[in-house]
């Protein structure tokens, strides 16, 4: 991976609440084509005031897929997770 690569991929530590809401949105826009093909999307809610907890809303065919908990959980946290310091849960809302 390049340096450029790598900058993209991993943002930095956020300094102040604004930024790491930025670095949250900014990993929701590059893995939203991927539920936009299903039919679906996600819209960032809110972020708890630790950052450690992002409530997101899935919506489209996502809001009432049976496989909704799984695409949340084990596709966008785990992304979140790995892309974003400080990230620690996701829940719907």
């Amino acid at each position: 991976m390049t340096e450029e690569t790598t900058a993209t991929a991993t943002p930095a530590a956020a300094a102040t609440p604004a930024e790491h809401r930025q670095a949250i949105q900014a990993v929701l826009d590059q893995i939203r084509p991927a539920l936009q093909n299903d039919g679906g999307d996600c819209e960032l809610v809110d972020v708890s005031e630790d950052g450690k907890t992002v409530f997101l809303r899935l919506q489209g065919a996502c809001a009432h897929c049976p496989s909704s908990i799984y695409t949340l959980k084990y596709g966008i946290e785990s992304v979140l997770r790995e892309l974003v310091p400080g990230v620690e849960t996701v829940e719907q809302v």
